[in-house]
């Protein structure tokens, strides 16, 4: 087998980490990491702490990295960003979420590799225009995002769809619409854990959890619904796309079918046989303006696309979290 050398930018965060460990279960690939470890105290650091990775480069050196090995690379996986939708400063967004996107875009349309990149469900706003992973320009310009994350991911849809219509575009470029991602990796992620890791330390301590009240009067508290997908499913269909060049386009990457901050919080608890205990708080007024009560991603396109594997049931990822990571003695994947 010829090996084959795979970037991975944001390669040691949450979902990046995920996709590392993925791609380096084959002896053939060399995994690249680019990424900002930051306090070792912190632990991030952990998150690959398992892969055998290649090599690993600083964000501000990438560029100078690809001009001396950059003839090695066959694939870009581009999940580097800023992620937090409540991140102030939108200048950092822009450059993070889009300047750099549209750059390593350019460089590998420039030099023929290929491209697969972390876009998000924050680009639909509120909803109201439905989740139906279109990729045509009218489609893209159409969404109404409610942050400046939502924006910035937008942005580069946008950007992708038009070059790629201009001819000038990676051997291979697919964007990926996260939605409600969890599992293993994601302790440092502080206010943008997912609601499993975030109540995890209270179920095991025997204790209650609670989760914010509704405000809207179509949904009951806890009834608030999102597309929950386990992050093994998300690393499966990016190996997918790897071994897929011929798959072009913006694509859902949810589960397909929406559930309740409710039942998850209840799978939780039921992961060691514990019955739920729940009770329901305040919203926080920033946050009840700019607030998503429904999401759910139609995956239509991925399926027609040639992606044929079950999806994780939400209890089944649920259960598979808390007893083979969090609650054991290394949480790590």
């Amino acid at each position: 087998m010829t090996r084959r050398t795979v970037l991975v930018t944001g390669g040691a965060g949450f979902i990046g980490s995920n996709i590392v460990a993925r791609l380096c279960e084959d002896p053939d690939i060399d995994v690249v990491v680019c990424d900002r470890l930051r306090d070792a105290a912190g632990g991030k650091w952990r998150n690959i702490a398992k892969a055998p990775i290649a090599d690993f480069v600083a964000p501000e050196v990438l560029f100078d990295w690809l001009a001396k090995r950059g003839a090695d690379v066959e694939l870009v996986i581009h999940m580097g960003a800023v992620s937090s939708t409540t991140e102030p400063d939108a200048d950092k967004i822009v450059q993070s979420n889009f300047v750099l996107s549209r750059d390593l875009w350019t460089w590998c349309a420039e030099h023929g590799r290929r491209m697969i990149y972390a876009s998000s469900a924050a680009t639909y706003g509120d909803g109201s225009q439905g989740f139906d992973g279109l990729d045509d320009a009218g489609s893209l310009k159409a969404l109404r995002p409610l942050n400046a994350y939502g924006w910035s991911k937008a942005l580069f849809d946008l950007y992708a769809v038009r070059e790629a219509g201009r001819g000038h575009a990676p051997a291979q470029w697919a964007g990926l619409k996260f939605f409600n991602v969890y599992g293993p990796n994601e302790g440092h992620k502080g206010g943008m854990k997912s609601v499993v890791v975030q109540i995890w330390p209270h179920v095991a301590a025997g204790e209650g959890v609670k989760l914010f009240k509704s405000h809207n009067p179509d949904y009951a508290d806890g009834g608030q619904l999102r597309d929950f997908v386990y992050v093994r499913d998300v690393a499966d269909i990016i190996g997918w796309l790897a071994d897929h060049p011929e798959v072009n386009g913006v694509y859902n990457l949810g589960s397909g079918q929406a559930r309740t901050f409710r039942d998850l919080a209840e799978a939780t608890f039921r992961a060691i046989g514990r019955e739920p205990d729940i009770a329901y708080v305040e919203m926080p007024e920033v946050l009840r303006g700019k607030y998503q009560y429904f999401t759910e991603a139609k995956m239509e396109r991925l399926r027609a696309a040639g992606y044929a594997a079950p999806m994780t049931a939400l209890e089944d990822g649920v259960t598979d979290y808390v007893a083979g990571y969090l609650n054991t003695e290394d949480p790590y994947r």
